[in-house]
């Protein structure tokens, strides 16, 4: 690349001259190229530790007048080739011009006025493209790809030098991030090191520090352990890990590949060494943290944040924290965890100035809500500037946001005094909007419960009356002195409210809140409504399980005993599947449902099971249920951590993965009694997943004791099955409603009842210790192992799926998978237009989720084929996939892969024949073969190509008539078990053919066969003998073929065609224009001379064929018909048939290939240690 002149005062250090001119000087990089001895031993050694720029470009081209000692660069180049074109381009366009300036510093300051331009104009046509990061960054990506062969698209994130650890031996070199790889090189002292693991194959990735490797990181794949250390910014390199690596699970999850994020603000002063991607991941993770924290919308972005204090009115204290900016939210959250949270929407906001500065409250400012709420904050550094983004922000709101001002249950939420908020029984009347109903469609505007009491009048229920009444008046004062709805400030007293528990009357407000679904609810109006309209009707795999699940949903509560209760939740259920479909619907969602839907209208309940599913339990009701078994994983790692002594027994009983789905997926809902697993519910909300884990470690150490004893899985499941069900809460003002595992505690004497908030306290005080920051650590370290997990399960469901006379061996057909698996990933990387890529679909079973192109099949038939054919294969490769391609779409799957392979590499000669025959006629012979293939195909689509087709000629048109009725019935009429069955055993009939069900070959499609077989046989030992033996057998096949073409037209066999009856139409002749192409072609090659004339008149085109046997068939066979020169023939093709066999029986080890393909498509590490050759003094 060109480069801006700069001065070099010693040009011959470490560098070799290779051409010169009066004017420039082209050098190579000592170290780079033949030889080097050990000065270019040195120079190598020093690039790779120093990153010296030298050792990205080795080669350069200087500037020089005669009479100055001063250089200076004008280009370099990572190859001969490249710096060879800029060359050329000098002395074409620059050396003539040169040489008529007189003063020397003119010719300078013209070159380097030239290279400026030159420069500039690149830049220009490069823009558009996007802000290439300068300097050496850049340099480090070229190096990057010439270093380990990578593409264009291939982009690097950043990199870091370090050491890697081979044995108890540092290599000093560089670590590059890239999207899809891991990447390290190291040249020290002649010794090579190079690496390159796909982020997909992580399954391990953790920060450690032990004696042998001080404060290093740990990357492990299936195959190794790699270690890396001396990191100048260890933290920093391995956050950045994580997320590539975060990424790369993401990919194999739901197939969602990295899209670099257009929107990102373009800094003004670019960095040197930073890359767009490295902002754009750092801008995403700090996006994902405030979302998290605050419970924000998905497409919520901070702008920015700042370090602030502020006035909590009651308390009268300045709390210290940070203020979070975004284009919708101003967000504070204090230093200390649980002292103060606040979000104030810009939709709420009415007023914001800058206060009076003082001594006590510097740079002071006021923000006022509609809720007549003020929030005061001070010390801000700059105030000026987050004064005008605000300001910004709000011109950016609609006048009014639809659903600011709206009825119902946000009138009572906005309001901050109790005395102006309506009573719950009218509060919850309201409808949720106006457009919350849609037209014709009845829906619940409000809580089941409230339609279904089923619970006595307060002032009847004595004790559990006044409690309930005293928590509403607890709460009340809560709103009055810290504000009420999404404004409210979030203390230390109000997470103790809610582990009191929250009153039956304010529990579907607060859920709202706390989740978050508030704000997406009021945001979105009238998305409900459509979203039920749009669904109503539809049917799906994901309708018919929701309406199997329908009734098993809470069945004993009284609200899901008649239709109102069930159409409410089929709807929301039903409206969330359409709205997300790659989760759809899955087992627990209608039990997590039906609760929501019992506090809360239909509306508010499909935005908390939006907020469940999509932010506070990612993953969890996928199909795979990957986030339930991570956090599963968490929940085995603080069993170690917190109870050592029956992690062990759980680990050998096999508990801990049966009751932790159950106890994750529906909150506790169906393993407690309802009343108190609420309870749970409203600290989830608050809290997030890490109440759940807390109160499943108090579970498992009530229990220690009988857990220690327990002799079998099921025996412990019972322990924990009658201490669940004797949780209750005591507190309720509900009827207690009959649990379904109440079966477990008949019998014996129950156990003792525990009280819900008792276990809840004890959570807290033995288990508080657990931190939202940890848990997220915990949940990246779970989900590598889990999804690889997964992965090698859906690699053996595979393995078992191929039919067991496939041939390859377990262990080939893994590895074959895994090779085929990376050719699919690989598109996804670089290959974003290709329809493999396009197509994945993780909802699919295991064996049609990864499919491949045929361009990628391509690659692969090159690498792994038994039969090397030179330059004839990728015309090979492309005749193959179209034989294996059975259904036309332009994808194979790994099944019709291993198919294909198995038919080169197992069976007898006749079977590899039998694959080699088919690849040279119609399907696989395509019209870009050759030039008479369009013949061919004619003749196939024309005309049957077997004995009994002519025989049923005149039978033909009605044939077609009735295939065709036949075919209209089968796409009007619904397919059921029979059809498949009939299509399965036509797969087996396809398996169990003979050669004689082959369809017959012609000549032209003879030769390409031939042709294929010249191909194959040029790169082997017995080459010669070969070519021998396929020149005489080609010979007499095509001999036998033109006898047979004379016998079939003799006058003799003429009457067939007068056998018609006379209401039949003639048989067409054969076109001759075909006929005509086929003589020269025939002639031409000097192995199939075939002499005669084809211009049989109405004899049918099958006179042309020639037989895989070699024999036409008929009253008497042709082959009598030879002349004794030609029966000759035979006793040489028997001679040189043992050649061939040998040829094709020879056994070809695929694993060599399989180990070879890996280390292309850079499937696992490789390392290589070599000394180089040529060390002299």
């Amino acid at each position: 690349m060109w480069l801006a002149p700069e001065e070099v005062l010693v040009a011959n250090a470490l560098w070799v001259t290779e051409r010169a001119n009066p004017f420039f000087v082209l050098q190579r990089r000592r170290g780079h190229g033949q030889g080097g001895g050990l000065t270019g031993l040195l120079v190598g050694t020093l690039d790779v530790v120093l990153d010296s720029s030298a050792r990205v470009a080795p080669y350069r081209i200087l500037h020089q007048t005669q009479d100055s000692q001063i250089y200076w660069t004008v280009a370099s180049g990572s190859s001969r080739r490249e710096i060879t074109k800029h060359w050329e381009w000098l002395e074409n366009n620059l050396l003539q011009t040169l040489s008529i300036f007189d003063n020397e510093e003119d010719i300078t300051t013209f070159v380097k006025g030239k290279i400026h331009g030159i420069i500039a104009e690149e830049n220009k046509n490069l823009q558009p493209q996007g802000d290439e990061d300068p300097g050496k960054f850049k340099e480090a990506e070229l190096k990057m790809r010439k270093q380990f062969g990578m593409p264009e698209g291939e982009k690097l994130v950043n990199y870091y030098s370090c050491s890697y650890w081979k044995g108890h031996m540092p290599r000093q070199g560089w670590l590059y991030l890239t999207v899809n790889h891991l990447c390290f090189y190291s040249f020290l002292l002649g010794k090579e090191v190079s690496l390159v693991v796909q982020w997909v194959d992580v399954t391990r990735l953790e920060k450690n520090a032990t004696l042998l490797f001080p404060e290093s990181i740990r990357v492990d794949t299936r195959e190794q352990e790699l270690f890396f250390s001396m990191f100048l910014n260890i933290g920093e390199t391995f956050k950045l890990m994580e997320q590539l690596a975060n990424l790369a699970m993401r990919q194999l999850l739901d197939s969602e590949g990295f899209l670099e994020d257009k929107a990102l603000p373009t800094p003004p002063r670019p960095h040197r060494n930073i890359s767009a991607l490295k902002r754009d991941l750092d801008a995403r993770a700090k996006n994902e943290s405030y979302r998290a924290a605050f419970r924000l919308p998905g497409d919520e972005r901070l702008d920015g944040h700042t370090s602030c204090t502020l006035w909590i009115p009651l308390s009268k204290l300045h709390v210290p924290g940070q203020m979070f900016l975004s284009s919708n939210y101003i967000c504070f959250s204090s230093k200390e965890e649980d002292t103060c949270r606040l979000i104030i929407p810009l939709r709420e906001v009415t007023i914001v100035e800058k206060a009076d500065s003082c001594s006590v409250l510097p740079s002071p400012l006021s923000i006022s809500t509609k809720s007549k709420m003020t929030f005061l904050f001070a010390n801000l550094k700059d105030r000026d500037f987050l004064v005008q983004r605000i300001s910004d922000f709000l011109q950016k709101m609609p006048s009014k946001h639809p659903g600011g001002s709206g009825s119902g249950r946000k009138a009572s939420i906005e309001d901050q005094a109790p005395e102006a908020s309506p009573a719950p029984q009218e509060e919850l009347g309201q409808p949720a909007s106006p457009t919350s109903r849609p037209h014709g469609v009845p829906t619940a505007s409000q809580g089941l419960l409230k339609l279904f009491p089923g619970n006595m009048p307060m002032e009847d229920l004595g004790a559990k009356g006044a409690k309930e009444k005293m928590k509403e008046e607890w709460w009340h004062i809560h709103f009055f002195e810290y504000g009420r709805g999404v404004c409210m400030y979030r203390t230390a007293k109000t997470r103790a409210l809610v582990l009191k528990g929250i009153p039956e009357s304010l529990r579907g407000e607060l859920w709202l809140l706390f989740s978050g679904a508030w704000n997406e609810m009021v945001t979105h109006p009238g998305y409900y409504a459509e979203l039920v309209e749009k669904s109503t009707g539809k049917y799906s795999l994901a309708t018919e399980e929701i309406e199997r699940d329908l009734h098993r949903s809470m069945p004993e509560h009284p609200a899901f005993q008649n239709e109102l209760g069930i159409a409410a939740l089929r709807r929301v259920l039903t409206a969330y599947a359409f709205r997300n479909p790659t989760i759809g619907y899955c087992q627990a969602m209608n039990i997590v449902t039906s609760v929501l839907l019992l506090y809360g209208s239909e509306e508010e309940a499909f935005w908390l099971l939006v907020a469940l599913c999509e932010r506070m339990l990612p993953d969890y009701y996928n199909n795979r249920v990957v986030g339930a078994l991570v956090d599963q994983g968490i929940f085995e790692e603080l069993t170690r951590e917190f109870l050592p002594q029956l992690s062990e027994k759980m680990q050998a009983l096999g508990v801990i993965a049966s009751i932790s789905l159950s106890w994750f997926l529906t909150l506790f809902l169906s393993v407690m009694p309802f009343e108190s697993a609420v309870v749970i519910v409203d600290c989830f909300f608050y809290e997030g997943i890490k109440v759940v884990l807390q109160v499943a470690l108090a579970i498992l150490d009530a229990n220690m004791e009988q857990l220690l004893g327990c002799s079998d899985e099921g025996e412990a499941m019972t322990v924990l099955g009658r201490y669940l069900d004797n949780v209750v809460n005591k507190q309720s003002i509900s009827p207690p409603i009959p649990h379904l595992h109440a079966l477990l505690t008949s019998g014996d004497d129950p156990p003792a009842e525990v009280d819900i908030f008792d276990l809840l306290k004890v959570s807290y005080e033995k288990f508080s210790s657990l931190r939202a920051y940890d848990i997220e650590q915990m949940r990246f370290k779970q989900r590598l192992k889990v999804i690889q997990s997964l992965e090698d399960t859906a690699k053996r469901s595979v393995v078992r799926a191929i039919p067991g006379d496939i041939g390859f061996s377990i262990e080939e057909l893994e590895d074959l998978y895994v090779v085929f698996k990376a050719k699919h990933l690989t598109s996804q990387y670089w290959g974003s237009g290709r329809p493999g890529a396009a197509r994945r679909d993780p909802s699919l079973p295991y064996l049609e989720q990864y499919r491949i192109d045929a361009s990628q099949f391509q690659e692969l038939f090159a690498r792994l084929a038994p039969w090397a054919c030179g330059t004839h294969t990728p015309m090979l490769a492309g005749r193959m996939f179209r034989l294996l391609d059975r259904n036309k779409d332009s994808l194979i799957t790994f099944k019709e892969f291993v198919t294909g392979m198995s038919g080169m590499y197992h069976g007898d000669l006749t079977d590899k024949l039998k694959v080699l025959y088919k690849l040279h006629l119609p399907p696989a012979l395509s019209s870009e073969d050759a030039e008479s293939a369009l013949e061919a195909t004619h003749y196939f689509t024309e005309d049957s190509s077997s004995e009994e087709a002519l025989q049923q000629g005149e039978r033909e048109g009605a044939g077609n008539e009735n295939i065709q009725e036949k075919r209209e019935e089968k796409g009007n009429s619904p397919p059921d078990c029979r059809h498949y069955l009939q299509m399965w055993a036509k797969e087996k009939e396809v398996q169990k053919e003979t050669i004689k069900d082959l369809p017959k070959m012609n000549q032209e499609q003879f030769i390409e066969l031939c042709k294929t077989l010249y191909n194959m046989f040029s790169e082997d030992p017995k080459e010669q003998d070969l070519y021998h033996a396929i020149a005489t057998v080609a010979s007499l096949l095509l001999r036998i073929g033109e006898v047979g073409k004379r016998f079939l037209g003799q006058p003799g066999r003429k009457p067939r065609d007068t056998a018609r009856g006379d209401d039949e139409p003639p048989v067409p002749d054969p076109p001759q224009e075909p006929t005509r192409e086929l003589q020269p072609a025939a002639t031409d090659d000097p192995q199939a001379k075939a002499g005669g004339d084809t211009q049989l008149g109405n004899v049918p085109q099958e006179s042309q064929v020639v037989g895989e046997e070699g024999g036409g068939e008929g009253q008497c066979s042709p082959s009598q018909r030879l002349s004794d020169d030609e029966t000759k023939d035979d006793m040489s093709m028997s001679s040189y048939s043992s050649v061939l066999v040998n040829f094709f029986e020879e056994k070809v080890d695929i694993g060599l290939k399989i180990k070879e393909q890996r280390k292309v498509e850079r499937q696992f590490s490789t390392s290589s240690d070599y000394e180089q050759s040529g060390v002299s003094g």
